[in-house]
């Protein structure tokens, strides 16, 4: 080999390992878990003012309260806290004394909620959350879970909280690609796990949390200890000849009863954004009042509340809430998660993991335990008396004493 082609050939290897160098490092930075705090910009939260100053109001019905939606007086009266009284930035130190962080995975910006306990031999759970919540969620109940001690609890009952915004949500990215449905949300939370050193870990969820923990059962079983549900979906067993055929009377009444009652009722809002998410969301992306009004028509009707929406949820968490889908504009990509599920349907595989189901008597629906355990490998069925859909934040206290007995045998 001549001089010029040795002189060739140490350059070729120099830029192919200085290439490997570079590649590797760029796969580093994205994979690197990065500290977060939330500040949003004081131009985003001026412009929030004037639309709350010049929020144009519907009429209503004389004398229908919330019959036709979300009532014209809490309404108003609601704004007006919002303007006068509601402190943004005093709720986001609040949700910056959080350990929050980012990472990369598959191409997305996840945000999430890491709260590792004191206790060494803390059991790692990650717990997510569904429409329409968010992280915020969990605010009630990572102190006892993580720290249970301090909480009059006992020290082998901790875990090391995880909990994520899911794609699409607060301030994680939005997915771009269509088809991003609830089982892609699993493949992120496995990736996060695994991103955090978790070989081992529980899984808790409702609503899409729900969907999403399923999935983390069915398909991370070698990493999942046992998952824990406050909502689940399942319907009678398909195959069967007579899927009512051992189930209680009072359960079969009870399950149809919040059927009929979903159906007639509740329902039109996931047809909504399981069609149409794109055209829902310029409304609700431009007017913060017609954001606050479709959200918290929700927490009021699927709450244990009895009606006082206040009796579950002051206007400062309520307001929160709303406020992390309208800082990041995530209203329309949230909703988009029904669109992808609709046209994309889930991988209902069968959960062989240990499973417990808290039953909350205000839950949006109300499936036969038979029924579930066609699905679901059931080892712990609490029936809860008091609490609705959000139960985290309606009963914290009753969902934390809940998850500490259902990963005693786990641990």
């Amino acid at each position: 080999m001549n001089r010029s082609a040795r002189a060739a050939l140490i350059v070729f290897v120099f830029s192919c390992f200085f290439s490997n160098v570079e590649a590797q490092q760029q796969t580093s930075q994205e994979e690197a878990v990065r500290p977060f705090q939330i500040q949003v910009d004081d131009t985003v939260l001026k412009d929030l003012r004037e639309r709350l100053d010049r929020a144009r109001f519907p009429d209503q019905i004389e004398g229908s309260g919330w019959d036709y939606g979300t009532n014209l007086g809490y309404m108003k009266e609601l704004v007006d806290y919002w303007l006068t009284k509601f402190d943004w930035r005093a709720q986001e130190r609040r949700l910056n004394q959080l350990p929050q962080f980012k990472t990369r995975i598959d191409g997305l910006d996840i945000h999430f909620v890491h709260q590792r306990s004191k206790e060494p031999n803390a059991l790692p759970l990650v717990i997510t959350h569904g429409w329409p919540g968010s992280f915020a969620e969990c605010l009630k109940v990572i102190g006892p879970l993580t720290d249970p001690v301090a909480y009059g609890g006992r020290a082998e009952d901790a875990f090391h909280l995880v909990c994520p915004s899911m794609p699409g949500y607060g301030f994680s990215d939005k997915p771009r690609q269509p088809g991003f449905n609830a089982d892609q949300v699993g493949e992120v939370v496995t990736k996060l796990m695994a991103r955090l050193g978790y070989t081992r870990y529980g899984a808790q969820g409702g609503d899409w949390g729900s969907a999403v923990t399923s999935w983390l059962g069915a398909h991370d079983a070698e990493h999942v200890v046992g998952i824990h549900l406050n909502m689940v979906w399942t319907g009678p067993p398909p195959g069967v000849a007579n899927p009512d055929e051992g189930v209680p009377a009072w359960e079969l009444e009870r399950a149809k009863k919040r059927r009929e009652w979903w159906q007639q009722g509740e329902s039109g809002y996931g047809e909504i954004q399981g069609t149409k998410p794109q055209t829902l969301g310029y409304g609700l992306t431009d007017s913060p009042v017609g954001l606050a009004a479709w959200i918290i028509e929700k927490f009021r009707a699927w709450s244990d509340s009895g009606g006082n929406i206040e009796s579950r949820f002051s206007k400062d968490e309520l307001l929160t809430n709303v406020m992390i889908y309208w800082v990041t504009g995530s209203i329309a990509s949230s909703t988009r998660l029904y669109y992808e599920t609709r046209h994309h349907p889930l991988a209902m595989s069968r959960v062989n993991v240990p499973t417990g189901v808290a039953v909350f008597p205000g839950e949006l629906v109300f499936t036969p335990r038979k029924w579930a355990e066609a699905r679901y490998n059931i080892t712990q069925w609490t029936e809860m008396l008091s609490g609705g859909h959000f139960a985290a934040m309606e009963e914290p206290q009753l969902f934390v004493e809940d998850l500490r007995k259902f990963f005693r045998s786990l641990r």
